[in-house]
């Protein structure tokens, strides 16, 4: 089985030996990484991306599409002009990728090959202010220092990036300054560096970054595990203190719950977890009710939210204050900060105004992608506090439905004229199938 692994045909006889060891010495083993990795990111699959004003959308067969923002030179056309429709960069033509991520001014693409391609500003941290980043990359550029490393994951953080490897090794480039991801490196330092100390021998199958921080969903012969590292404000870390941590740190949590995560998101400020038995737990900052529980309280550990007992949830995606979770049966959940029309509630009010902009703080069903009359298969929201947010919900058939923000183009469909923001999802132009 395991040899029917996009990831695992290219590898030599030695890197399988040595991928076995690393996960306990069983073929067994192995499989339970590989499957693990493809069920939490979509490896593989097509998939969208809702960057701070700029979107991914990759097809099934690797083909890239790119919209909204451009200043950078992000999307990868060779300009820094606007687009306010999927264009497809032409350039990749003939290289299959399998992973995207998007930042502020900033996208990361993933072949096939393991090759890192990067478009936008010139650096891996200080998205927003820093100083490094004037040199702009308007077509897409093969990162030389990653060219070593067998890449199948990466997550772009506002300080940060980090990315994963096919053997489930986390490696970072900048922000090493106070040894705050555990190494010392200037901010603008191009190299990356291995993620050590607690996941020195873990194998990682999907990492998560947010604001200040990153989570790493493990994989172990006993079962599956979550990490944390960097800014503990809020109690994001999940230990049940608001400090900062240097060094990776397991989150004990999952285990007084007794529930396996199989899947992780990093919000701003919040993060979440989707157990294998359907359970959902949130924590961090509870502002504007992004954690599910019923009030705006943080919470500095894992904690169950109840309002979906009922609920058996395959896939959950978090932002800038606002959660979203998928159940088995395809039914979308919203939860958090209303603005932008970001939720996707736009019930209620004679004008068809409703509630599109309030804060919800606990769970509510996405009534507006019943009518897709579809079974979404993954949602992907902004995750960015300078920027207002945009949602996407991709179904089963690769239909790509957008709402939220629009005012640079983002959402990949036409506005009316004064209009910035859409209530109701609205199909794309764009087949992703």
């Amino acid at each position: 089985m395991c040899q029917k692994r996009a990831i695992f045909k290219p590898m030599t006889e030695v890197e399988r030996i040595d991928l076995k060891e690393r996960c306990g010495g069983s073929w067994k083993l192995v499989l339970r990484f590989l499957l693990a990795g493809e069920a939490c990111s979509r490896r593989e699959k097509s998939q969208a991306i809702a960057g701070p004003g700029h979107s991914i959308a990759v097809t099934s067969n690797g083909a890239v599409f790119s919209f909204g923002s451009n200043s950078s030179g992000q999307l990868g056309h060779g300009t820094t002009e606007e687009e306010w429709r999927p264009r497809q960069i032409r350039s990749l033509q003939g290289i299959r990728i399998i992973q995207a991520a998007a930042g502020a001014g900033r996208t990361m693409l993933i072949s096939d090959a393991g090759r890192v391609y990067a478009l936008g500003k010139d650096s891996f941290g200080e998205a927003e202010y820093g100083a490094q980043g004037s040199k702009l990359v308007t077509s897409p550029q093969l990162v030389e220092s990653l060219k070593d490393i067998f890449v199948v994951q990466a997550a772009i953080g506002n300080f940060f990036t980090a990315v994963l490897s096919r053997e489930g090794r986390v490696y970072t480039f900048s922000w090493g300054n106070d040894s705050r991801l555990g190494h010392q490196t200037e901010p603008n330092d191009l190299e990356p560096h291995p993620l050590m100390g607690a996941l020195a021998d873990v194998q990682v199958v999907q990492i998560a970054a947010g604001y200040c921080y990153l989570l790493a969903l493990a994989c172990h012969p006993s079962g599956m595990s979550v990490y944390s590292v960097g800014c503990g404000l809020g109690g994001k870390l999940g230990h049940g203190v608001r400090t900062d941590e240097k060094y990776p740190r397991l989150i004990e949590q999952f285990q007084t719950l007794n529930l396996q995560p199989v899947v992780v998101a990093a919000g701003a400020w919040h993060a979440a977890v989707v157990g294998k038995d359907g359970r959902v737990c949130t924590w961090g900052w509870g502002r504007y009710g992004c954690l599910g529980h019923g009030n705006e309280d943080c919470e500095s550990v894992p904690k169950v939210v109840e309002a979906l007992s009922e609920v058996k949830a395959v896939h959950v995606a978090t932002g800038d204050y606002t959660t979203f979770v998928v159940s088995e049966k395809g039914d979308v959940y919203s939860f958090g900060c209303g603005e932008s029309s970001s939720l996707g509630h736009n019930t209620g009010g004679a004008d068809g105004q409703g509630n599109r902009h309030t804060n919800v703080l606990s769970p509510e069903i996405v009534t507006s992608l019943k009518q897709v009359k579809e079974r979404v298969v993954q949602i992907s929201l902004t995750n960015s506090i300078y920027w207002n947010a945009h949602t996407f919900a991709l179904t089963e058939s690769g239909k790509l439905y957008a709402f939220g923000a629009g005012d640079k183009g983002q959402l990949g469909v036409e506005l009316a004229a004064n209009q910035t923001e859409r209530g109701n999802p609205e199909r794309v132009d764009v087949d992703l199938d």
